[in-house]
């Protein structure tokens, strides 16, 4: 606190800057491990009673049921799809327990695991530009500080530590306040990005589940 007392209104300002981010980077963490700890739970949960249902349509209630599971998203985008073949089939009066074309339900899981994915991303570019800005604003505040010192030393004509301490404490305080806002921001980006990984992984795997039960029931 003393030392913050000591800096100037740039430094202040760029301070008050670094503190904005930290504390909304810090909040979106919060957020961010919830929204996977969740995701987590229900796609446990769904898949639980997508592999223990006999008809498809009997998994309708499991995807209401895990709003926050992608692989539930993914599972009514394919029955949509399904449904939609099936109509067509029944229209023009070829209903016969085949679909039309498998590769257009793999599009709309394919489809599905983009805008599932892009749900996962949510906060993540706040934290990249969190991660990679604060350095360098708080770079600007030590390069203020220090030409506060040169420019103290220019009009007292000396260098003794009364004079340029007040400088060199601006520069370090704001050196020290980029680091503290970038680097859990790296950690929890470099963290999220892994198990956002380890959820594409799962739905790619279900997307290949989906397919070999609707090509068991429909072909």
């Amino acid at each position: 606190m003393q030392a913050f007392g000591t800096t100037g209104w740039v430094a202040k300002f760029v301070l008050a800057i670094l503190a904005v981010f930290s504390l909304v980077s810090w909040t979106l963490m919060i957020l961010k491990v919830s929204q996977l700890r969740q995701t987590d739970s229900d796609n446990r949960s769904f898949l639980d009673e997508f592999r223990r249902a006999t008809r498809l349509a009997d998994v309708q209630a499991a995807a209401t049921r895990t709003p926050a599971a992608p692989l539930a998203g993914m599972f009514r985008a394919g029955f949509l799809e399904l449904e939609a073949q099936v109509r067509v089939l029944q229209r023009t009066g070829q209903s016969g327990g085949q679909i039309k074309s498998l590769v257009a339900v793999e599009r709309a899981l394919q489809r599905a695991i983009g805008i599932e994915g892009a749900k996962l991303q949510r906060f993540l570019p706040f934290l990249a530009t969190t991660a990679s800005a604060t350095p360098f604003i708080g770079l600007f505040g030590t390069v203020w500080g220090i030409m506060n010192t040169f420019r103290a030393i220019a009009v007292s004509g000396s260098t003794s530590i009364v004079t340029v301490a007040p400088g060199i404490a601006e520069a370090l305080v704001n050196t020290a306040a980029g680091l503290a806002a970038a680097i859990p921001a790296v950690i929890a980006y470099n963290a999220f990005l892994g198990a956002l990984r380890r959820q594409r992984g799962l739905m790619e795997d279900f997307l290949l589940e989906f397919l070999n039960l609707t090509e068991r029931t429909f072909t």
